[in-house]
């Protein structure tokens, strides 16, 4: 049993994930959302960019992103990614470690359909991650989608979510001298118990 209060107490690592980011979220200026997601390549060379978080759930971490991109590709070669979400201003940060699995169902539709109508159309016409020889070539692409696609876009087929399924979770707050307060939880695999550890700053 860990010495475990305050900020780090409870028996469920997401609902800690979702009382933090509803911390941030009143605190942090710009995208406390936002996640640095670390993937590898086929030669093993590890690649990390920042997205946005849209949901934690009862199991999970969902963001989206096109499925041709440089870490759609990563992803589903691998089946496996890392985050780390860092609030300056709470000086906290949680680092998440899991298998990942495509959400391209109706949770997708509905996210795809509730983004404005500018990002709609640019995720049609933007081939993520992918050279582009100006950015006037990508506003024609953007024109001509507008032009076909109306009002009313479905979300593309190469378009959608991916579902961040942890069996790592690191719940990280600032100390005094360097004497952070970090706990780890983790599983075997997904539905076991989680195992609960205090580390070393």
């Amino acid at each position: 049993m860990t010495d475990r209060s305050g900020k780090f107490a409870g028996d469920d690592p997401f609902a800690i994930a979702r009382a933090w980011l509803a911390e941030a979220e009143m605190a942090e200026p710009n995208d406390p959302n936002a996640i640095a997601l670390a993937t590898v390549d086929a030669a093993g060379m590890p690649n990390v960019r920042m997205v946005l978080l849209k949901e934690i759930e009862s199991e999970g971490f969902v963001f989206y992103t096109n499925y041709d991109s440089a870490k759609g590709v990563e992803i589903a070669a691998s089946g496996t990614a890392a985050f780390v979400m860092h609030w300056k201003s709470l000086r906290r940060q949680i680092r998440v470690r899991g298998h990942v699995s495509r959400e391209d169902g109706p949770q997708a539709d509905a996210y795809f359909a509730s983004r404005s109508l500018p990002s709609r159309l640019g995720a049609w016409a933007s081939q993520q991650s992918r050279p582009l020889k100006s950015r006037a070539a990508l506003m024609a692409v953007v024109a001509k989608i507008t032009a076909t696609k109306g009002p009313m876009p479905p979300r593309p087929p190469f378009w959608g979510g991916f579902r961040i399924t942890p069996v790592e979770i690191e719940f990280w707050a600032d100390g005094d001298f360097r004497l952070h307060d970090r706990f780890r939880w983790t599983r075997g695999a997904v539905g076991e118990e989680w195992q609960i550890a205090r580390l070393n700053p």
